[in-house]
Parts: structure tokens; C-alpha cells; sequence
């Protein structure tokens, strides 16, 4: 049986070292039967994504500004599944509950940031789709690799200012007493509740930082949509109208997956009181793995010269 560091007579004197995570405290049965399917999910994502980086490298004609975003958002699912993921299975499967405070707080950070660094890059692509579609002639002098390389700057900027205050005003509490976090990852308000101090101000900030960001973004994203729509709906040519919309759709897909596991996730823990700890637990966990796992697979499936490139890289492997 996991103690905690310190009883709570001596609380106040005995400062905590290191958390320990217990995943499904309710139902630690479940770890094995999990383990399985979240294995194959994380070698998937890993295998998936890193098959879309290499094609997109060596394949000439994949190097355009939308597929170096795609590169983006699986840098940025890889470094998400590897911050979760592993440490999942290493409780699973060795029982190492333990994770250092650097380690719990660097994790707390990316997670954080990294979330709304992939809203951003939906963003930024429903931009390109949205100036393709509606201002087909200016593209090219629009959309370079120049504003790739500046919207990659705003994207991580942006979002790692933003959020680094979260881990930073959680490091800062005072932990005293119980170090035992109900939950697989160190995620803050399960690691802030723990301390000794009050962190309204902590929980105040993740709330709105991450509405703003993720806000803002879903809002230019349906903007977008709506002018792309609104161009499409008076194309005249025969066929026009769907081929239009068919350069939209796996990006449309990927938009939907995120913002759909997101709202699940927002939802679920609105009405904490009345889902169980571990469902909440077990979405929280999902949410960083299935998007990872899904987005190069729709793009790979419905992207042409993706799939092109893919039969090439595997023909030089023979």
C-alpha cells in the first residue's frame, strides 16, 4: 500500500520530494487490460507520424507550406505522446508510480503548452485552406515558406509564454503533506490540490489562459470555414464545389477529432460529481493519444501525394 510522505500531524514540517501517481485509484484492475490497446495506440502514433515526417522530408514534391504544418503538428504529437504515454505504461507495467518534481512539473508544462500549440497549427491551416479556396491566385505570394516559418515562431511563442505560468504558479505552492496524485499524469489542478496553500490564482489563470487560446483559435478556425463555404456555394463550374471542399476534408476530419475528444474531455469534467474519477482519468489519457494516432493516418488515407510519397519511401526500404 502507497503511504504518503508525511502524516498530517507533521504536515507542516516535512516538506514532499516527489509525487506518486495512482491511475484508476477506484479500479486498479484496469491497468492491466488497458495497458494492451494503449501500447498499440502509442507505437501507432509513433510509428505513424514518424513514417509522415520522413516521406514529407525526402519527398520533393511534398515540400509545400501546408505539408511542413502537417510536420509541425506531428512534432508536436510525438513530444505530447512521449511526455504521457511512456510514464502511463511504466505504472502499468512496473508499477514506477513515483516522478520527480521536475519531471511532474516539465511534464505539467508541455501538456499545457502543447495542447493549444496544436489548436494553433489547426489555426493556421485552416488559414491556408482559406486563402487556396478563396484567393487561389495570390496563394503562392501569400502562403511561402517564409510565413511557415513565421506562423511555427508564433505558434510555439505564443502558447509557451502563455501557459508557462501554470507550472510556474503550481512549483510555487507549498507541498507539506500528502503527495499521492489520483490521476496518471500531473495534470495541475490534480497536483495543486495537494498543497498546503490556497491556488485559486492558479486555477483562475489555467482557466482563462486556455479558453482565450483555444478560444480564439476554434473561432478563427469556424471563420474561416464560413468565407470557404460561402466562396464554395457560388462556384458555377460543374464539379468545382466538391473538388473545393475535398482539399478541405482531411483537415476538417483532424479538426473535428480534437475539438470533439476536447469537448468530451471540458464536459466530462464539468460534471466531475456525477462521472466517475477514473472515466475522467482514462479520457484525460486518451486525449493525448488518439488525435497523435489519427492525424497522420487521415491524412495518409486521403492525401494523394501523401500516399504517393509513402509507397516511395517503402520501395527504397526493399
Amino acid at each position: 500500500m502507497i503511504q504518503p510522505m508525511a502524516s498530517p500531524s507533521n504536515s507542516s514540517t516535512v516538506p514532499v520530494s516527489e509525487f506518486l501517481l495512482i491511475c484508476f485509484p477506484n479500479f486498479q484492475s484496469w491497468q492491466h487490460w488497458l495497458s494492451l490497446p494503449l501500447s498499440l495506440l502509442f507505437l501507432l502514433a509513433m510509428g505513424a507520424n514518424t513514417t509522415l515526417l520522413i516521406t514529407i522530408q525526402l519527398e520533393a514534391s511534398l515540400h509545400q507550406p501546408l505539408y511542413y504544418l502537417l510536420s509541425l503538428l506531428s512534432l508536436l504529437d510525438i513530444v505530447l505522446c512521449l511526455t504521457v504515454i511512456p510514464k502511463v505504461l511504466a505504472i502499468f507495467w512496473f508499477d514506477l508510480r513515483s516522478i520527480s518534481f521536475p519531471a511532474c512539473f516539465l511534464q505539467m508544462f508541455i501538456m499545457n503548452s502543447f495542447l493549444p500549440m496544436e489548436s494553433c497549427t489547426f489555426m493556421v491551416m485552416a488559414y491556408d485552406r482559406y486563402v487556396a479556396i478563396c484567393h487561389p491566385l495570390r496563394y503562392p505570394s501569400i502562403i511561402t515558406n517564409q510565413f511557415v516559418a513565421k506562423s511555427s515562431v508564433f505558434i510555439v511563442v505564443r502558447n509557451a509564454l502563455l501557459t508557462a505560468p501554470i507550472p510556474i504558479l503550481t512549483s510555487l505552492l507549498h507541498y507539506c503533506g500528502k503527495n499521492v496524485i489520483e490521476n496518471c499524469i500531473c495534470a495541475n489542478l490534480s497536483v495543486s490540490s495537494l498543497s498546503c496553500d490556497n491556488f485559486t490564482l492558479n486555477r483562475i489563470y489555467q482557466f482563462v489562459a486556455g479558453w482565450t487560446l483555444l478560444g480564439s483559435d476554434f473561432i478563427l478556425i469556424f471563420l474561416s470555414y464560413t468565407f470557404i463555404l460561402r466562396a464554395v456555394l457560388r462556384f458555377k463550374a460543374e464539379g468545382a464545389a466538391v473538388k473545393a471542399l475535398s482539399t478541405c476534408g482531411s483537415h476538417f476530419i483532424l479538426i473535428l477529432f480534437f475539438s470533439t475528444i476536447l469537448l468530451v474531455v471540458v464536459l466530462t469534467n464539468v460534471a466531475r460529481k456525477k462521472v466517475p474519477m477514473d472515466i475522467l482519468i482514462l479520457l484525460n489519457v486518451l486525449h493525448h493519444l488518439i488525435p497523435p494516432a489519427l492525424n497522420p493516418i487521415v491524412y495518409g488515407v486521403r492525401t494523394k501525394e501523401i500516399k504517393q510519397g509513402i509507397q516511395k519511401l517503402l520501395q527504397r526500404g526493399r
